[in-house]
This record gives C-alpha cells, sequence and structure tokens, in this order.
C-alpha cells in the first residue's frame, strides 16, 4: 500500500523532492541548487534543462535517502517558482531561450506600454494584476519579438509556454512523447493573461499582448485526480505515479499554512516574500498595490481567491551579502554577524535590484544602502539587510489592512528564512504583532503535497490537514512602539532615496 506523498518543489534558486506520511511529516528530502544566469543588469535567466536534470536527481536522491520505492508514493504533487517563464519545441523538448525569472526588469519597456497604450486598466480588472515585469505575459512577448523563429514557430504550433511547474509537468509525464501540457489556476493567474472570474485564457488579453492561444498550456485545477497525467515510466522513478496536484509556491505555502478560512494569512520567506490573504469565494480588488490571485481550487469546489503581496527581494539580499560581498559565507553566518551590534546603525538597504514590488510597483527603482556613516560596519549592514526584509513585510501588512479592513492578530511565517531567530524578532518588533513558525517551515513541499494527497483520498479533507499544523515557535513584540515608527520612519525616507534610478521607456 502507498502510504506517502511526494512534493517536487522547484524554487528560484534550488529544486528539491520531499516526502511527507500521513500526518504530513517529512519523511525524506534531497536539494540542489541550480544556475543563476546574469547576462546584464536587471536580466535573470535559469536553464530550463539544468532545472530538469535537478529534478531527475532530487527525486531519485530522496527515494533513495527515505530507503523506499517510488511504488509507495500515492501521488506526488508540483510547486513552483512562479511567473518564470519557458518556451520550448514540443516535438524535441528543446528550450528555444533560457527561462526568464520572475525577478528580470527586461520587459519594463513592455509594461510601461502597456499602461501608455491604455491597457492597465483591462489588465486590472481581468487578471487581477498590473502591468508589471513580474508576471509571464511579457516575458513570452518578450520572447516572441526578441528571439529569431519562436514567433513563426508559435504560429505553426512549434512552440509552447509554461512557467516552471509546466516545464516540470511536461517532462515527468513524457516530454515529446506525450507529455501534458497543463497548468493549473494559481500559476495561470500569474501571467496577466487569465480572466480571474471564468478561470480561462482571455482573447481581449492575448491580443493585447499578441501571443497564440495554442501555445498556451490546459487550466485545470490545483487538485485534480486525473488532469495532470501519471510519471513516465522511465527517468527518473520508472514507475506510473499520478500526479494530482499542481500549485504556484505561495499558494502552495498557503494550503501548506492551512490557511483555508477568509481572513486567515501567511508570510513566506525565500528568495522574496510573499504575504497571502485568504478572501474565499469572492474577488477582493485591491486598492493598495496588492495583487488579487487565486489562492487554490480543490477539484470541482469554487476557486478561493487571496490578496497577495509580492516583494521581490528579502532571502537573495542575504545571498547578495554571501556571493556578492563575500561578508559571509553562507546564510547562517548573517544572523551571527548582525547579533554583533546592538542595531542598525542608522544605516538602511532597500535591496530594490529588480525594482520595487508591493505595494510600491516602481520598476525605475534600484538598490540603495543609506544613512551611512564612519563608524558603520560588516555587522551594521547584516542587521541592516534582515531589518529589509521585515520591513518591506510591514508595508504589505499595511496595505492588506486597508484594503481587507482585516487587522493580523499573529502572522504565520514559514520558508527558509525562518531559520534566522534574529530576523523573526525583527519582525515581531517591527510589526508590533507575534510571528508563529509552524513545525513544518518548508510549507510550500507541504502544500502541494496537501493538494496531491486530497485529490486521491489520500487525506480526507482540509479539516484533517488543519489538524496537523503545529506551532513550532513563537517571537513576541519587544520594541517600544516609538522605536517602533521611528524605524519605520527611517525605512520610508530610505525607499523615496531608491526611486526614478532608471529611465523606463
Amino acid at each position: 500500500m502507498a502510504d506517502f506523498v511526494g512534493a517536487v518543489d522547484q524554487g528560484t534558486t534550488s529544486t528539491r523532492f520531499m516526502i511527507f506520511d500521513h500526518d504530513g511529516g517529512e519523511v525524506a528530502k534531497y536539494q540542489l541548487e541550480h544556475t543563476q544566469i546574469l547576462p546584464r543588469g536587471g536580466w535573470v535567466e535559469h536553464d530550463p534543462v539544468e532545472i530538469w536534470e535537478r529534478t531527475n536527481s532530487v527525486m531519485q536522491n530522496a527515494i533513495r535517502q527515505g530507503s523506499l520505492d517510488a511504488s509507495d508514493l500515492a501521488a506526488i504533487g508540483i510547486t513552483n517558482q512562479r511567473e518564470t517563464t519557458v518556451i520550448w519545441d514540443p516535438r524535441t523538448g528543446r528550450p528555444y531561450y533560457n527561462a526568464i525569472v520572475w525577478q528580470d526588469t527586461r520587459t519594463d519597456s513592455i509594461a510601461a506600454a502597456l499602461e501608455r497604450d491604455g491597457h492597465g486598466d483591462t489588465i486590472r480588472r481581468k487578471a487581477g494584476l498590473p502591468p508589471a515585469t513580474y508576471f509571464s505575459g511579457g516575458k513570452i512577448k518578450w520572447i516572441l519579438e526578441n528571439v529569431d523563429g519562436v514567433r513563426q514557430a508559435a504560429e505553426q504550433g512549434h512552440a509552447v509556454f509554461g512557467n516552471t511547474d509546466c516545464w516540470v509537468l511536461w517532462n515527468l509525464t513524457g516530454g515529446p512523447r506525450g507529455g501534458i501540457h497543463a497548468t493549473d489556476v494559481t500559476n495561470a493567474s500569474r501571467t496577466m493573461l487569465m480572466d480571474l472570474e471564468t478561470l480561462d485564457w482571455d482573447d481581449e488579453l492575448l491580443e493585447i499582448f499578441n501571443i497564440p492561444r495554442a501555445m498556451l498550456p490546459k487550466i485545470n485545477p490545483s487538485s485534480h485526480a486525473e488532469a495532470f497525467g501519471r510519471t513516465r515510466t522511465t527517468r527518473p522513478l520508472r514507475t506510473a505515479v499520478p500526479i494530482t496536484g499542481v500549485l504556484g509556491d505561495q499558494h502552495a505555502a498557503t494550503v501548506g499554512q492551512v490557511c483555508y478560512a477568509v481572513g486567515e494569512a501567511k508570510n513566506t520567506y525565500g528568495t522574496g516574500n510573499f504575504l497571502v490573504l485568504n478572501t474565499g469565494t469572492e474577488l477582493v480588488r485591491s486598492q493598495h498595490g496588492l495583487l488579487t490571485t487565486v489562492a487554490y481550487q480543490f477539484g470541482d469546489s469554487p476557486a478561493v481567491y487571496a490578496l497577495e503581496g509580492s516583494i521581490a527581494v528579502t532571502g537573495s539580499a542575504v545571498q547578495w551579502l554571501r556571493d556578492q560581498l563575500k561578508i559571509i559565507s553562507d546564510a547562517a553566518e548573517s544572523e551571527w554577524l548582525a547579533r554583533t551590534v546592538e542595531d542598525n546603525g542608522g544605516m538602511y538597504f532597500v535591496p530594490a535590484f529588480s525594482g520595487l514590488f508591493a505595494p510600491y510597483w516602481r520598476s525605475d527603482a534600484r538598490g540603495a544602502i543609506v544613512g551611512l556613516a564612519r563608524f558603520n560596519n560588516n555587522g551594521h549592514l547584516a542587521r541592516a539587510t534582515l531589518e529589509a526584509i521585515c520591513y518591506q513585510s510591514r508595508d504589505v501588512v499595511e496595505a492588506m489592512e486597508r484594503d481587507s479592513g482585516v487587522h493580523l492578530d499573529v502572522l504565520k511565517v514559514d520558508g527558509g528564512v525562518t531559520a534566522n531567530d534574529l530576523c523573526m524578532q525583527i519582525q515581531a518588533d517591527v510589526l508590533g504583532v507575534p510571528v508563529s513558525r509552524p513545525v513544518v517551515a518548508e510549507t510550500t513541499a507541504l502544500g502541494a503535497a496537501y493538494a496531491a494527497g486530497l485529490a486521491t483520498g489520500f487525506w480526507r479533507d482540509t479539516d484533517e490537514l488543519r489538524s496537523h499544523w503545529q506551532e513550532s515557535k513563537r517571537w513576541e513584540p519587544q520594541w517600544s512602539e516609538d522605536r517602533r515608527e521611528e524605524g519605520y520612519a527611517g525605512w520610508k525616507k530610505a525607499v523615496e532615496r531608491t526611486l526614478d534610478w532608471v529611465q523606463v521607456e
């Protein structure tokens, strides 16, 4: 009998495969990083073939690590870095270009033109998104217009699009030999091409972007017993295991954090930060710089919607300290270094490497370190980096409260940065509310597993999933209100310094 559920978590910096038991406990995990390709300022790419190879390796190694066989898996879920765009030839499986990553800003002129030509309101109304470099639609358009032969191939049916969920699914289910070209409502909602009400590709939006409909995958619910097929009987599993759940990473984390009721919210700390608030089956249109998106859809049930605040650079700012400045040797060292000082020494770091996302949506912004004095040192910079993660989250929380009227009593958190106790304490201090981390902090993979398991009956319902959630640690606010507001005022002043650095035509 199959006693476990697996989840492919294809993220921005790495891919992992995790295996969970009936209690939602981790049984095995294997993870590999992939190359970050930076051809020029503001451009971020990945090699899709490398991502697929990493997927093969992590699945095989996790099963081996758990002393399991692929037949022990009842189902597999897939979760992924959203908006990262792959276009490939379905006859061969060869990508026409590197994957353009969600952080990439090369499409800023496309986004600006959409606003200038009066299409911004249509995109907001139908897709729930502002025209921005973040989303897939502009990246598809850029490849069609700038990579030789792709437009013609698309018109002939020889070029197809997918975010990385779609790329991994297609390869897992056969690739050129019958691979399934499909996605789910959460990933589709991040393209600027799907109507949030119909949950289908919208002809008017496709016309705005000049994207052939035939390129696009079939949109399915996030959890479904049949829609996503089975793994092929060759690499990596050599067994036909049903794939029954697909969710974008932040939607998966919402499911993993059991935010199934209206008003429940979570914040995921990864490469970027993503705060998601469940708004139920009703669309809530943001007036304060947030995104309206699909939280999830289970089977034939109505879609559940959410408000989301997306922050481009948080955990990747710590990676910048490691990889570019080389003042730390690993991410964990950032906490030790930040603890060598009592505060930020008047220094603020706004890591607007890819512009500013929610609630600002300023693609013209670039990173800045301000307030420097001669006595500032590496410790102050490390602490300012952790504070930047937390202040950006406060920006989003305040916008969310204005849009929804919901005041957070506690913030549920997950993701790799939550292992940094100092950062989580600063987050509680900056917000003035407790911060709560679950036992399973990597809820993105868990949420994909939950969606897959619900579709097969491995788990009965969301009440059973809710019963598995347990708190691991809680941080209570320690700053005075005066210190909290003074610090936030300094942050807002620093943000102003990052604007108007790039001319967007």
